[in-house]
């Protein structure tokens, strides 16, 4: 937003510090100037960036108060000085019906405006000279009174044409079938759900957000009613968003106004309105909901005591530090009311300004007590720390699993914990179990990831199509399921890779990453835990088995000890083209919560042996539903500690072996670190291996 130094000191006339040091000081305290731009004798215009939760600063007279606070010095009271209404019949008629949706609505009758050009009409406060520094689109004086308003002090206000409202003002909730045409021409059917200031026969306006056609300030309009009045944030923001609708209004209504400002600013567009001429009658109605009132600006004291102050801020730059008078100083001119509480241990209750909603606890006030009196103050210590540091159980096993895909030449990503529905549902392996957001941000970010896939494949599709050709990236994490009411989070593994990989020396050329280089990253994985047997299986596309995310006819899945671990393969092709991926991309997914189940595999030395290794090679046939995991296993349970390696050195298929039969040449080394083997003890290690792999479906061939 934008503020004009020119009326800043309107209301500060013993402010004395340049525009820059003014700025400055408000950034420290946490009310950011990200941009100050000379306007010559006119002073500064201030580019500021407030916090959602500082509404009260949304406007000049905020950001004064700010200035008064930190200076010391007096800040000039807003002027809401009214000539004498006359008499009038009967007040006029309001009435809330929604009071769970508006607290406050305040409402003046003006008769016999003149409605034109805005010209200096509001003593001493030079508004067309403030609108034009801000470059603030002046309409008419009616129009420029509500916006001086809220550009003043922060609160949204609204004219009807006093004629137009038929038996008096409603705050209800629209009627099915209602429609109003609002004041940028758009005709808009009503939601039973949408909060409307209506008269007694139809709408006038979507309450908070925006007037509507039919009421509004014409030039030919004599007789104003003028609006002030307090809607609770949710209501505004739920009818702002079904209608597509971000005004001035809804953004500060959205984020928490103050109750007790609607008072302050009917009086200030009033006093302009009827320096043109006119008269004010009858009373200000003023029609107030106890219930909110209570919540927003009746809020019970909070006790706030200087030994508090001192324990959660401790040692100042400043020998003095801060003082029990210093305290109370900055704290009334925050608009705080404060009262003994407890003298002998110097505590305080402290009423809070209804227009800082953000302040609940005594840890708030705190915070205003360091904010003002500046955190570049306070000497820099440690807070004291008595216990241990504790790692996570799996804490060393998550570090082996980094190094081995760092190793394997990945890169770590760090994605959204949040994705689509569509996404989630997607890839979820537990269907039903998606956890939604209550307030998602937007509908890509409207559940928490049951998958780390969402976000890899964002990643490899954002590097891709920014010309990075070869991509590998992987994600440690955390998944979700569940409800909202009960969510499991669970630790997990995500890694993808598209691309080439590097030519490793003059023998091995670059190519294309293949299934077996992630199958081989997913063994190096596996490898880094004890595991008593480790194989890897498919299913067919039909079987419903395999994720969706992945293809039907290249996909495996991770079994480590009976308990699927994983799964890992080629991306669907629907779901390369749904992103625009046009090589062949290999993801997967690893269940860490069941890998970190298992103890991790210690690294041992052992003596290389100086005795001669012999190698016996046997040549198989298998028929072709036998896969070499279950050879392999075969293998390992003979437990034959002289049987140091065995490793497939050629698999031949021909018409001439049987028609599901393929043949394989098993290549075994054995070897002894004691002795040289004799014949005879190589003849009983053979003999066992042609039994194990005879009980796997292995026959030797002839």
């Amino acid at each position: 937003m934008r503020i004009l130094t020119k009326w800043l000191r309107s209301y500060l006339p013993e402010l004395s510090v340049s525009d820059a040091q003014l700025a400055e000081d408000l950034t420290l305290r946490g009310i950011a100037v990200e941009g100050i731009y000379s306007l010559g004798e006119s002073g500064s215009l201030y580019e500021m960036d407030i916090t959602t939760n500082r509404v009260d600063a949304m406007n000049h007279y905020g950001i004064a108060r700010e200035a008064s606070t930190i200076y010391g010095v007096a800040l000039k009271p807003l002027d809401v000085a009214l000539p004498e209404a006359i008499a009038a019949a009967k007040p006029f008629p309001v009435r809330i019906e929604a009071e769970d949706a508006c607290g406050r609505f305040t409402a003046r009758v003006l008769r016999g405006i003149t409605i034109g050009e805005s010209r200096d009409w509001f003593p001493g406060a030079e508004v067309c000279t403030y609108f034009a520094l801000l470059e603030q689109k002046q309409i008419s004086n009616a129009v420029d009174a509500t916006n001086f308003a809220w550009l003043a002090m922060g609160q949204p206000t609204h004219a009807f044409e006093l004629d137009k409202i038929e038996g008096g003002i409603i705050v209800r909730r629209a009627r099915k079938g209602e429609k109003l045409k609002t004041l940028d021409g758009i005709e808009r059917k009503l939601d039973p759900e949408d909060l409307v200031v209506a008269d007694h026969m139809k709408p006038l306006a979507l309450a908070g957000v925006m007037g509507g056609w039919d009421s509004m300030i014409t030039p030919a309009t004599t007789n104003v009613l003028v609006e002030a009045a307090w809607f609770e944030p949710m209501a505004v923001r739920r009818t702002a968003r079904r209608h597509g609708l971000h005004t001035d209004a809804s953004h500060r209504f959205e984020r928490g106004a103050d109750f007790n400002s609607a008072l302050v600013a009917s009086a200030i567009v009033s006093r302009i309105l009827l320096a043109n001429g006119g008269n004010l009658e009858g009373p200000l109605v003023d029609v107030r909901v106890p219930a909110w009132e209570n919540r927003t600006a009746q809020r019970p004291p909070i006790v706030l005591s200087l030994g508090e102050v001192h324990r959660h801020l401790g040692a100042t730059l400043d020998e003095e530090g801060i003082t029990a008078a210093s305290m109370e100083k900055i704290l009334t001119g925050l608009g705080c009311r404060l009262t003994s509480h407890s003298p002998q241990v110097s505590a305080w209750n402290v009423t809070l300004p209804s227009w800082r909603l953000d302040l609940e606890r005594e840890i708030d006030l705190i915070e205003e007590v360091a904010r003002v009196y500046g955190y570049n103050r306070f000497a820099n210590t440690l807070p004291a720390f008595g216990a241990g540091v504790k790692a996570l159980p799996w804490a060393e096993a998550e570090a082996d699993v980094r190094h081995t895909l760092l190793a394997s030449g990945f890169h770590e990503a760090i994605a959204s914990t949040f994705c689509s529905a569509a996404e989630a549902a997607l890839t979820t392996p537990l269907p039903g179990q998606v956890v939604p957001l209550g307030n998602p941000l937007s509908e890509e970010a409207g559940v928490m990831r049951p998958s780390m896939v969402p976000g890899l494949l964002a990643a490899v599709a954002g590097n891709v199509h920014r010309d990075v050709s070869d991509v590998r990236l992987f994600e440690v994490g955390t998944v979700f399921s569940g409800t909202t009411d009960k969510v499991d989070e669970r630790p997990a593994l995500g890694f993808a890779a598209v691309g080439v990989l590097p030519e490793q020396s003059a023998l091995h050329a670059s190519r294309l990453i293949e299934f077996h280089d992630i199958k081989g990253v997913v063994e190096q994985l596996l490898a880094r835990f004890q595991t008593r047997s480790v194989y890897f299986d498919r299913f067919p596309s039909d079987a419903g088995i395999t994720p969706a995310w992945l293809h039907p006819y290249r996909a495996a899945r991770v079994v480590a000890d009976g308990l699927t671990v994983g799964w890992f393969g080629q991306l669907h092709p629907a779901e390369a083209v749904a992103r625009k991926l046009k090589d062949a991309v290999f993801i997967g997914e690893i269940y860490l919560d069941r890998l970190y189940n298992l103890l991790l595999r210690k690294p041992a030395a052992r003596d290389v042996s100086r005795f001669q290794p012999v190698r016996r090679d046997f040549s198989l046939i298998l028929d072709c539903s036998i896969e070499w995991s279950r050879i392999d296993q075969a293998l390992a349970g003979l437990q034959i500690p002289e049987l140091v390696e065995w490793r497939v050195r050629e698999v031949f298929r021909d018409a001439r072996l049987g028609a599901h039969e393929y043949s394989l040449l098993l290549g075994t080394t054995f070897q002894a670190p004691d002795r040289t083997l004799r014949e005879e003890e190589l003849q009983a290690f053979q003999a066992q291996v042609i039994e194990a792999v005879g009980h796997a479906g292995a026959r030797l061939r002839t």
